[in-house]
């Protein structure tokens, strides 16, 4: 039950006005993890850059906590992360961080596109960083292997959530998956839904929020990533990212099913 409150607690998702004053107040540290010459043209002020592709590169926790120092980030450092491609980039390593034992990290609530389209504080200024230690506690039970995922998938309390595109998932997923498209998890406006809105998309794809909760997407755990934190969002507690995702288990030649006789209804992510 500890565990169960710390995650109640965690703050999933950080707001325009909440990350300008914490930015104020020199509280927060900011990840930008585009490209660096994306970064390089203009950024939201203070922020670091961390493109998602460097730290694909290899995400070894030795290896990470390495690049989480040079950042000025320890264990105790606030942390915001943004994109601009609809939240996934940024969940990817978000989680990356939970995984390692930060406790403090959020998804900024909208895209860098949506935060420049409000006409907001933008910078070209590389911040000077003071590099910083950041200890190595790992966080397993958010996390699923292949072999996890072969045994867990057939209890019933597990249910596997395929975050593709509809299409893919009707050509092939992995057998008792549902699928629940990462672009029904956002609006126009924010990466995620409100809690009313995710907890109503959620209970009428039958997710329950006892069960034990698998994501996985194509190949490096970005658009699963952002459903992790979807169900993080409305309180789900026991919820796990497949890293590897739909690319490994194929290529490992494990089961796979499809959707036989798809109609076009079969298609709508609704």
């Amino acid at each position: 039950m500890c565990c169960l409150s710390k995650e109640k607690i965690m703050r999933v998702t950080t707001d325009v006005d909440t990350l300008r004053s914490e930015i104020r107040d020199k509280s927060v540290r900011v990840i930008d993890v585009r490209r660096e010459e994306d970064y390089k043209k203009n950024h939201i002020p203070t922020s670091v850059n961390l493109p998602l592709a460097t730290l694909l590169s290899d995400d070894a926790p030795e290896r990470v906590v390495k690049l989480v120092n040079n950042l000025g980030i320890d264990d105790e450092t606030s942390v915001v992360v943004y994109d601009d491609t609809f939240g996934a980039l940024a969940s990817r390593v978000a989680w990356t961080l939970e995984y390692l034992g930060h406790s403090d990290v959020s998804l900024l609530e909208l895209t860098y596109g949506q935060w420049n389209s409000l006409g907001l504080e933008t910078d070209t200024k590389v911040p000077s960083i003071t590099s910083k230690n950041h200890s190595i506690k790992l966080h397993p039970e958010i996390m699923a292997t292949v072999d996890y995922l072969e045994k867990a998938k057939e209890k019933k309390d597990v249910i596997l959530l395929d975050n593709r595109e509809r299409l893919n998932f009707l050509e092939q997923h992995i057998p008792g998956a549902v699928n629940i498209p990462y672009r029904t998890l956002g609006t126009s406006e924010k990466i995620l839904r409100s809690k009313e809105e995710m907890k109503r998309l959620l209970e009428n794809r039958g997710i329950k929020p006892d069960a034990e909760i698998i994501t996985y997407c194509g190949s490096v755990g970005t658009l699963s990533g952002l459903a992790y934190y979807a169900l993080k969002s409305v309180n789900f507690p026991n919820v796990k990212l497949y890293v590897r995702s739909f690319k490994e288990w194929k290529n490992l030649n494990k089961p796979i099913d499809k959707q036989e006789n798809a109609h076009y209804w079969d298609l709508s992510a609704e």
